[in-house]
């Protein structure tokens, strides 16, 4: 991964090491304790933050080097339970570290926020995931940071809400309509798929995969048996990756339509909604009719994909793309054109593009304030180094860009699906994996349409998962959500966090 064409401050920390050989997706070094605060002192100064995880033994970070456009793990042993906390000076790792702390029992040393924030005091026993689980963690109340002020209220909202969407909670301090200050609390909907996926073969794993976030389930699905097949050291065959990238542009397709209505919905303009929704229909019918499910789910396998298509479903598409090329326009410049929808989009959830920079932001969130990342460019994965295709960037960062991000994107896709179906290769559209003779890792990227997802796998000697880290983009974008709230009136808080369209569930591993 990366072109090495210019050394980066990274580069200068880890020559002289020796990667470990058993990882291939990207090289793996294993730091000392003073080189490790090195690299997090770069964190946000060339190097970007991708992932923070562990295995028990070490303590693992997926990093972007941006001057050479490169991704690395670095690795530091647990000592004591501990390792020298990244969250201490970069605040992108809080939750990450929260995470770590009440799944493995291991702690940060120098962790700003150690309150628990997957455990809320229901399970079975605490730090499930750790050599020795501990006992059972009584609930007690969480403490919010809040505000104070004279005149400051509270307006708790959640984790049941009024429509049908995932649990979260969400707590207001407010000076009468402004919002001061939100803080967040996830976690309701954990399911344990680290511990799920342990010992699980890659095809018994995929499953689990494409449903740990329901609307992304191509994305992740695509994630999961990339990092199979690198591990592995397996090329699958050409047609299988074109079959994958028109599953991942379909999916696109839905979910910007669906949140593209459902914004200017909760800005009370239901006739979008209603457009944006048979839109997206018609996507999810044309996917069940060429995959034989509206959500692509279970489509993509490790080795392939386990459907192909024909003159009929080729057709079927090109008529798709002909209907949304004539019915979408006029939606766009209706929402451009109604002075009443603007009013409530311009200027609000405003996101300041050092922040985005700051907490390597991705997706519409990212490009919406000037970052430019997308993993099927950089580091880039078959077909799209075949495809032509733009990334669109605003940096206005409000309600408003990103809503244009997913309208530009959508024109992007549906030039995709056009070269994908005018160029798909013959031949076949799946291989089998061969037999693992000894323990081996994967690390891979995947583009969904929020953002990048991360995973990291680590295959025994019989083949089996010993270890599977999977980050959702959304891990780095609720705190986001937070802050571009601040100052704005709570009536404006829908607008903003369906502009953001976080994921509960993939947050909640």
């Amino acid at each position: 991964m990366g072109k090495h064409n210019k050394a980066g401050r990274l580069h200068h920390l880890i020559e002289g090491l020796t990667p470990e050989p058993a990882q291939r997706g990207a090289q793996r070094y294993r730091l000392s304790t003073p080189d490790w605060i090195r690299v997090i002192a770069q964190l946000g100064r060339g190097i970007d933050l991708s992932g923070l995880w562990t295995d028990n033994d070490q303590v693992h970070m997926a990093v972007l080097e941006t001057a050479n456009d490169d991704f690395f793990i670095v690795s530091h042993d647990i000592t004591n339970g501990t390792f020298p906390s990244v969250a201490a000076s970069h605040a992108p790792a809080i939750l990450c570290e929260r995470i770590i702390k009440d799944l493995y029992g291991v702690v940060g040393d120098g962790l700003p926020d150690g309150r628990p924030w997957t455990d809320h005091g229901n399970w079975p026993l605490s730090q499930p995931l750790a050599s020795k689980p501990g006992a059972i963690r009584e609930p007690v109340p969480y403490v919010y940071h809040g505000a104070l002020g004279e005149g400051l209220h509270q307006i708790a909202v959640g984790p049941v809400h009024a429509g049908i969407i995932e649990p979260g909670h969400f707590r207001f301090f407010c000076a009468g309509e402004t919002v001061v200050r939100l803080e967040a609390r996830l976690g309701y909907t954990h399911k344990g798929i680290e511990k799920l996926l342990e010992g699980k073969t890659p095809q018994q794993a995929a499953p689990i995969c494409a449903r740990i976030s329901g609307d992304s389930t191509v994305a992740y699905s695509i994630a999961f048996a990339r990092v199979v097949e690198i591990a592995c050291d397996v090329e699958i065959p050409e047609r299988a990756h074109w079959l994958r990238a028109l599953m991942g542009e379909l999916e696109r397709l839905a979910n910007h339509f669906g949140d593209i209505g459902a914004i200017c919905n909760d800005a009370s303009f239901s006739l979008m909604h209603t457009h944006c929704s048979i839109l997206r229909e018609h996507v999810l019918r044309a996917a069940d009719s060429c995959f034989g499910h509206r959500l692509m789910r279970d489509q993509i396998v490790p080795g392939g994909v386990a459907t192909n298509i024909g003159s009929h479903e080729i057709k079927t598409l090109q008529t798709l793309i002909g209907e949304i090329r004539r019915d979408f326009p006029p939606l766009i410049n209706l929402y451009d054109n109604t002075a009443s929808l603007q009013d409530r989009t311009v200027g609000t959830g405003f996101l300041k593009p050092e922040l985005a920079q700051q907490y390597a932001a991705s997706g519409f969130i990212g490009r919406a304030s000037g970052r430019s990342f997308d993993t099927r460019r950089m580091p880039g994965y078959p077909p799209y180094d075949s495809l032509s295709f733009d990334v669109p960037v605003r940096r206005e960062g409000d309600v408003n860009a990103r809503i244009w991000i997913r309208i530009l994107e959508v024109e992007q896709s549906l030039s995709m699906i056009e070269q994908i179906l005018d160029k798909l290769p013959k031949g076949k559209i799946s291989k089998p994996l061969p037999s693992i003779k000894k323990p081996c890792e994967g690390f891979a990227l995947a583009e969904g349409f929020r953002g990048d997802i991360l995973v990291w796998l680590r295959l025994g000697k019989d083949g089996r998962i010993m270890r599977c880290h999977m980050r959702d983009p959304s891990w780095f974008q609720w705190p986001l959500l937070e802050v571009v709230i601040e100052g704005n009136i709570v009536a404006d808080f829908p607008l903003c966090n369906k502009s953001f369209n976080c994921s509960y569930s993939g947050h909640d591993l």
